[in-house]
C-alpha cells in the first residue's frame, strides 16, 4: 500500500474524528485479543489422518447366495 492510500474508507455518513478513533481503538483491541488467544492446532498423527476406523465396512456386496 502506498502512504497516500487511506487506512479506513467511510462509505456512508460523515463520522467525526472521535468516532473514527473509537472504531480504530475497538477494532485494534479485537485484533490484539484474537492474536493473544490464538492457538496452533496440533497436527493429526498418521493413524488419525488415515481412513482407518472412520466407517464400518459393508460386507454385503459381492456375497451372492445362489
Amino acid at each position: 500500500m502506498s502512504e497516500d492510500s487511506p487506512l479506513i474508507r467511510v462509505v456512508a455518513g460523515n463520522p467525526t474524528d472521535e468516532e473514527l478513533a473509537a472504531v480504530v481503538a475497538v477494532v485494534s483491541e479485537s485484533f490484539v485479543h484474537e492474536v493473544e488467544t490464538a492457538t496452533v492446532p496440533e497436527p493429526a498423527d498418521r493413524w488419525a489422518r488415515s481412513g482407518r476406523m472412520r466407517r464400518y465396512r459393508r460386507r454385503e456386496w459381492g456375497r451372492f447366495a445362489g
